[in-house]
This record gives C-alpha cells, structure tokens and sequence, in this order.
C-alpha cells in the first residue's frame, strides 16, 4: 500500500484513469458490435464515421494501438463496403 501522499494521489489519479479507459473501450466495442449487426448499407454507411472517430479517439489515447485501430477501421470498412 501506498505511504506517500503523491503515492497515494497516483493511485487515485490511475485509478480514475482506468475506469474512464474502460469506458471507453466498452462503449466503442459496443458500437463496433452494433455496427457489424446492421444489414442496411445506408444506415452502416451513416454509422461507420462515427465508429470510426470513437477507434481513432482510442489509439490517440493509448488504449489501443495504433496498428490495432487500424486493422479495426479497414475491416469495418470492408464490411460496409460489401453490404448489398
């Protein structure tokens, strides 16, 4: 445990961080989901900018990688793309 108090601000501060960092991830995950579930090009299409933004707000962050923010967009991308 923590006997500093700039220690125990930091594991408060991480603490914070964590849950927001979770959040986050959980939200856009479910989006992502949300995503893939549609069937209707027009409303995928209209969704996808938004998906797209909430992966890129990730990576800046450091909750996901950059390369996985990436993998992550062009496989949405494809995904809307071959919708009828």
């Amino acid at each position: 445990m923590a006997n500093h108090k700039a220690t125990k601000k930091d594991v408060r501060q991480s603490r914070k961080r964590n849950e927001r960092n979770r959040y986050y991830g959980k939200t856009t995950r479910n989006a992502i989901r949300d995503l893939k579930k549609l069937t209707d090009k027009a409303a995928a299409s209209e969704n996808l900018p938004e998906v797209i933004s909430m992966i890129d707000k990730l990576a800046k962050r450091n909750i996901i990688h950059k390369n996985k923010a990436a993998n992550l967009k062009s496989k949405l991308s494809k995904k809307v793309n071959t919708l009828a």
